[in-house]
């Protein structure tokens, strides 16, 4: 069973693996969608997702 930051990377990776290039683009739109909705955890939840996603391009761009 996954904990909690473990399920967020999990969906960052989910992200990066679907998306790609066009995965900043993704998120975003998912956290329109959920703000327009009132949902404030969602849109939280996913700006951490995009902050995890940000941190695997930079693990990736050093490596």
């Amino acid at each position: 069973m996954l904990n909690r930051d473990q399920e967020l990377w999990a969906v960052a990776l989910w992200v990066e693996k679907n998306h790609g290039a066009a995965g900043p683009a993704y998120m975003a739109e998912q956290v329109k969608r959920l703000a327009n909705e009132g949902d404030a955890a969602g849109v939280e939840t996913w700006k951490t997702i995009a902050d995890r996603f940000d941190q695997l391009k930079c693990q990736n761009a050093t490596n």
